[in-house]
């Protein structure tokens, strides 16, 4: 491959990666628990597939979401995250920034992974997390401190109003990140609130 096209393809997986880092910070203020973990995995799971794209590696989804699993670990800070939002008042405003910081650490790590693996020849069949990880942490660090030096005018609105919410939650089932059971769940705290 000729450095003039690798360089192209670098910065346009530049471009992806920081656009759905932005997203999934954003991502980061859907004030319901759970539902903005499973918008920043289906973000994350399109960074992939774009990042695919550029680098023309064959996209496979349930490859994508174990990958993301594995390199994200059990995503118990994310999680934590979460409960602080269930504090009343403040809550959804401190675990919104927490999480976002986190969501678009973790996104911008992903895509670094992704996009030094895809550069280098590498695909969905030989791609190690175990051999990854590492380069992951580094970038999740670098990428956390990134997050933390955006300004608010550059990470998107989320739109919190009931109609909003409930085409979010759509979304997600129709894309199959949520099960019909966890589709009624949600939908019955949004309109129940």
């Amino acid at each position: 491959m000729s450095a003039t096209k690798l360089s192209s393809e670098v910065k346009h997986a530049n471009s992806v990666i920081k656009n759905h880092m932005i997203w999934s910070m954003g991502a980061g203020f859907i004030p319901l628990p759970i539902v903005d973990f499973f918008a920043v995995s289906a973000i994350q799971l399109d960074m992939i597939r774009q990042l695919c794209k550029v680098f023309d590696v064959d996209f496979e989804e349930t490859q994508g979401k174990a990958l993301i699993t594995a390199l994200t670990g059990t995503s118990l800070a994310r999680l934590g995250a979460n409960a602080v939002k269930l504090i009343p008042g403040v809550g959804t405003m401190l675990g919104g920034v927490t999480l976002a910081a986190l969501s678009g650490g973790s996104t911008y790590a992903l895509g670094e992974v992704f996009k030094k693996h895809f550069e280098t020849g590498g695909t969905f069949l030989d791609f190690d997390p175990t051999r990854l990880k590492e380069y992951y942490n580094a970038k999740f660090e670098k990428g956390k401190e990134m997050a933390k030096e955006m300004k608010p005018e550059d990470i998107p609105n989320v739109e919190d109003t009931p109609v909003d919410q409930l085409t979010k939650l759509a979304e997600l089932k129709n894309n199959g990140e949520l099960t019909e059971e966890e589709f009624q769940k949600m939908k019955d705290k949004i309109v129940n609130t």
